[in-house]
């Protein structure tokens, strides 16, 4: 019987704002995934720590504050250094300061090597279902 995939959650950077994070972590586990949440104001670099030790297949992040994109400057880099090349990487949530484009938001942390990103009102079960088809298609799930 394989191991159900690990996914590690929380909010990046000073974000306080949890409750996304709680109910994605939920979802996640009902779904039957291994899930590591690590809850509100996790820097990145803990991220990438607790995802190499605990062979995380994925990380998904939440960001309701509007700073994630300086947050996370460079991250995919620091996965990349950690070898962590082929984590599957999804931010969700208000990802910038006032009124935003969802779809320069969603460039903006593509371009940072984000596989995926949700505006706030992202329906659960679809994320899930694209973490499946992402996880299935790195050969991770």
């Amino acid at each position: 019987m394989q191991k159900p995939a690990t996914v590690i959650t929380g909010t990046v950077g000073m974000d306080a704002h949890v409750i996304g994070t709680k109910i994605l972590s939920r979802a996640l586990k009902d779904a039957g995934f291994n899930v590591v949440a690590l809850g509100m104001q996790v820097s990145p670099e803990e991220f990438i720590r607790v995802a190499q030790e605990t062979d995380a297949s994925a990380i998904l992040m939440s960001s309701l504050y509007g700073m994630a994109a300086l947050d996370l400057q460079g991250f995919k880099q620091k996965c990349l250094e950690a070898g962590l090349g082929d984590v599957v990487l999804y931010i969700g949530g208000i990802l910038g300061i006032g009124r935003h484009d969802f779809k320069e938001d969603e460039a903006k942390f593509k371009a940072l090597g984000f596989d995926r990103v949700y505006p706030p009102e992202a329906d659960l079960a679809a994320a899930i279902a694209d973490l499946r088809a992402d996880l299935n298609a790195r050969g991770r799930a």
